[in-house]
């Protein structure tokens, strides 16, 4: 059963991850389909710190709500951001969970990281829109032309996105001594 405090939560997180959301649809594109996707930063927080479940709902409330006050709800970016949020999500379901229980253990795992998880979602996000693209409004070969530079994009944010929540969670986190993957508390504040 979900707490009061479960609920201020996801209501915070999706809060935030909704502001940016919205915040970056104003933001110029130069190909279509490539955003940085800084909202995802508030996923992966919330995977991190408080499970999948929480970053589950914050994910899909930031579709929804963001594209109800952007306009865009049911429409074919509803659908791309849509996709690509549930492929997202998907993978970080899988490979988070294995990634929080061996995550800041003291010891190098191969569990990846903040900036590890931060790829595979970009990765995945871009991978659920491309396919949606393609299934659902372009069902052309030509699109797959676009695919290596959507790709490589996808990895750029994937890795800022990761940096950005790594910095987050130490902030975060101040009573802990641990460092997530050799970044200091202070690495990103200098």
């Amino acid at each position: 059963m979900q707490s009061h405090r479960d609920d201020c939560i996801v209501a915070g997180l999706a809060a935030l991850a909704i502001t940016i959301h919205i915040a970056e649809s104003a933001l110029p594109s130069p190909l279509p389909g490539v955003k940085p996707g800084l909202a995802n930063v508030i996923t992966l927080v919330a995977l991190l710190m408080f499970g999948w479940r929480v970053a589950a709902w914050v994910a899909f409330l930031r579709v929804l709500v963001g594209s109800l006050f952007i306009g865009t709800f049911l429409s074919p970016a509803f659908m791309l951001s849509f996709s690509g949020a549930l492929c997202s999500i998907l993978v970080l379901g899988v490979v988070g969970g294995w990634a929080r229980k061996h995550w800041g253990k003291g010891h190098r795992s191969l569990a990846p990281g903040p900036v590890g998880l931060g790829i595979l979602a970009a990765m995945a996000h871009m991978t659920g829109q491309f396919f949606a693209a393609y299934w659902l409004f372009i069902p052309h070969k030509a699109l797959f032309n676009l695919l290596p530079v959507l790709m490589t994009a996808a990895l750029i944010f994937g890795i800022i996105s990761g940096l950005i929540a790594t910095s987050m969670i130490n902030y975060l986190q101040p009573g802990s001594n641990q460092s997530l993957y050799g970044f200091s508390k202070h690495t990103f504040s200098k």
